[in-house]
């Protein structure tokens, strides 16, 4: 009988679990050569709307004025006080919450890759639905707020580099939430307790191949930066080759 997410979760937190650092980047690798192109066309043109959407609400709210530089230095974030903080954080946060179905779809078309699958534009969109938008949403909601609260503490206790430090440790340990629930089936606060489990065991292989992949997608800023589009994949070809290197995938997840 097939283990269920939770079962080999339990399981990692008793005995723990091993992973081989060439196998996973060398898998993450092959997977990535398969959705360069494609997953890097989607990126720019997601991006490409995202920033539309983003300058026509600045516009629409501030009129066409924003658009000069002055008004524009206006808005940075160490110049709003009161609502305008406030409406700022939200809308970050807000956007933030938004984007994450994307990036899942990101790691469903490096899944549908290795199976030799057809992956297509609705690919990256299929977790725009519940439940999966849902709990993609919540769980991202609380990571963005406690991240930006962290920040925050830090920032008004004048030592910043604390709340970025702080910030960095929480997405580390949480990296893995968006495969646990999709692949995983587990809901949002399961799948972050799942993935801090997980990275605590092995946090130094992991760390590794995280930095490599971070690394090797900075590669696209040489060449008039747009090659970022086409490296950045790789990340989550690597978030898909850590997960099926330590929980799997099978066809019992995906059906239930």
């Amino acid at each position: 009988m097939m283990k269920t997410t939770k079962e080999k979760i339990e399981e990692i937190q008793t005995n723990g679990y091993q992973i081989d650092f060439g196998n996973v980047f060398n898998h993450a690798f092959e997977n990535y050569k398969k959705i360069a192109l494609y997953a890097g066309l989607m990126i720019f043109v997601f991006f490409v709307i995202v920033g539309l959407f983003i300058g026509g609400t600045v516009i629409f709210t501030f009129g066409v004025s924003a658009l000069n530089q002055k008004m524009l230095e206006n808005l940075r974030v160490e110049n709003f006080s009161g609502m305008y903080l406030v409406i700022y954080s939200i809308s970050a946060i807000l956007v933030t919450c938004l984007i994450s179905p994307f990036f899942a779809g990101l790691i469903k078309m490096a899944d549908s890759a290795e199976k030799d699958e057809e992956f297509h534009v609705s690919t990256v969109f299929e977790y725009y639905k519940n439940p999966y938008f849902q709990e993609l949403v919540i769980s991202s909601l609380l990571i963005t707020i406690s991240t930006t609260a962290l920040s925050e503490i830090f920032k008004l206790l004048g030592i910043e580099i604390v709340g970025a430090l702080f910030s960095a440790i929480i997405g580390f340990f949480t990296f893995l939430n968006v495969p646990l629930i999709i692949f995983g089936d587990l809901k949002a606060i399961d799948a972050l307790k799942s993935s801090m489990i997980i990275v605590s065991k092995q946090p130094l292989v992991l760390l590794g191949l995280l930095i490599v992949s971070y690394i090797a997608s900075l590669v696209g800023f040489i060449g008039c930066c747009i090659g970022i589009f086409f490296t950045l994949p790789f990340i989550y070809s690597m978030y898909y080759a850590i997960y099926t290197s330590i929980i799997g995938i099978d066809s019992e997840n995906e059906l239930e």
